[in-house]
C-alpha cells in the first residue's frame, strides 16, 4: 500500500510531488471516477474517495479546486469546469468586466482517505479576473490574478504559481497532518 494522488492532470501531480518531497513519497493513479456535481466541494470529494476505494487500496488523496467569483454570488465555485466550457476565457472575465465586480477566490480543497473517516485541507487565495493569459493547461489560471500580483496564473513561472498558489497552501497543511500521524 502506498499513498496515492488521483489525477489524470500530470502538473497537477507535478506540484504535489515537489510540495511533498522528499517527505512523503506519493504516486500519482489515473483512475477514471464518477465526478458528482455539487455546490459542495467536500461532498465531491468524498465520493469520490469512496468510488477510488472500490477500484483500488490505499491511501488517498483527490482534490477538487473551485473559483468563485464575487460577481456571481460565489458562483461556479465546485462547477467552474462547466462554466469554463461555456464560456470560456474571454466569456467569463468579459461577463465580470460587465458585471462591474472582477474580485474573485481561488480553493483548492484536499481530501484524505486512510481507509477509514476522510480529512479535507483547504487552502485559498483572493484575487481578481483580469485579462486572459496564456494557455498553460490548467483552465481558469488564464484568468486568476492573485491579489498584489500584475500577472495572471497562467504568465507566471511554475515556482511562482506552487509558491503563491491555494493547492501549495492545502497541502502544507496535509503535509503537516500526515508526518505527524
Amino acid at each position: 500500500m502506498g499513498l496515492y494522488f488521483i489525477t489524470g492532470n500530470k502538473n497537477k501531480f507535478l506540484q504535489v510531488k515537489n510540495i511533498f518531497s522528499p517527505e512523503i513519497k506519493i504516486e500519482q493513479l489515473e483512475i477514471d471516477l464518477i465526478e458528482i456535481q455539487d455546490l459542495d466541494a467536500k461532498k465531491i470529494i468524498e465520493h469520490k474517495l469512496l468510488e477510488a476505494q472500490k477500484h483500488h487500496s490505499g491511501e488517498f488523496l483527490v482534490e477538487d479546486t473551485s473559483l468563485y467569483l464575487d460577481a456571481l454570488n460565489g458562483l461556479p465555485g465546485p462547477l467552474i469546469k462547466w462554466f469554463w466550457k461555456s464560456l470560456g476565457p474571454s466569456g467569463i472575465y468579459d461577463l465580470t468586466k460587465k458585471m462591474g465586480e472582477s474580485k474573485a477566490k481561488a480553493v483548492s480543497i484536499f481530501g484524505y482517505s486512510g481507509g477509514k473517516e476522510i480529512q479535507f485541507f483547504s487552502g485559498e487565495v483572493i484575487g481578481e479576473i483580469a485579462k486572459p493569459g496564456k494557455d498553460d493547461g490548467f483552465g481558469w489560471n488564464r484568468i486568476f490574478q492573485p491579489k498584489g500580483s500584475n500577472k495572471v496564473l497562467s504568465d507566471m513561472p511554475f515556482e511562482e504559481i506552487v509558491a503563491v498558489g491555494m493547492r501549495k497552501k492545502a497541502l502544507e497543511k496535509f503535509k503537516e497532518y500526515y508526518l505527524k500521524k
